[in-house]
């Protein structure tokens, strides 16, 4: 029973550890998503097609750190503030609302599982601040782009999403199909870019607005390597 226990325990270490030491090598390469790789192994289809962030019109990126992380730039993996103001509303029994940052969304997508649950947030956070510290934030977010889920049938990433909801690829998308494009997030099984309820019309028209503040240059998001 000793003996049980003892490699069990190895095998938890190992499984936590190894987050820690692929994240180095994704400076480089296409890696995939725990949902692609499961819907490999359970035999749903995959759409993928990487694209290097400089090929991809660079209004998405904006547009993407507009709706889903504002602080994208500045943070280190982790918005402390709005992360408080998440605990804070939890505590005082207000619906729940999203608090992750583009880095943690990209610690869920690469390494994790989706859903809500506090084992996955507690191997979360300190993975979201490992990503930040080994990886440029271009790569970073060019990561987030290639392994978001973007499709309702296993379209991944800007490309597949693209194409899937407008017909063409990622470097011809204007900034209200941009727009659309992060409305859908998280849920694009629910979500449609192409038929956009009025929600995502709705959501779309923020983000727009908001997009034009934003600088890549000024995190360097324009250099992934």
């Amino acid at each position: 029973m000793k003996r049980i226990i003892r490699v069990a325990l190895v095998a938890v270490l190992i499984v936590v550890a190894l987050p820690y030491v692929l994240t180095p090598l994704y400076r480089a390469g296409h890696p995939v998503s725990t949902l692609m790789l499961w819907r490999w192994a359970t035999g749903a289809p995959v759409t993928r097609d990487w694209r290097d962030l400089d090929v991809i019109a660079a209004v998405l990126p904006r547009t993407v750190i507009a709706a889903e992380d504002a602080k994208f730039c500045a943070h280190n993996g982790i918005d402390w503030e709005t992360l408080q103001e998440v605990i804070e509303d939890a505590q005082d029994g207000e619906p729940a609302r999203g608090g992750s940052t583009i880095t943690q969304q990209l610690a869920k997508n690469l390494f994790l599982w989706g859903g809500r649950s506090y084992v996955r947030k507690a191997l979360e956070l300190p993975l979201a601040l490992w990503i930040d510290a080994v990886l440029p934030k271009g790569r970073i977010l060019e990561l987030y782009l290639n392994v978001a889920e973007w499709g309702p049938a296993g379209q991944f990433g800007a490309e597949a999403g693209a194409r899937h909801a407008f017909g063409k690829a990622a470097a011809q998308l204007t900034a209200h199909e941009a727009a659309l494009l992060a409305a859908i997030l998280p849920n694009p099984v629910v979500r449609s870019a192409s038929r956009p309820s009025r929600g995502v019309r709705r959501r779309a028209g923020i983000y727009i607005a908001r997009a034009r503040a934003i600088d890549l240059a000024a995190c360097s998001v324009a250099k992934t390597r």
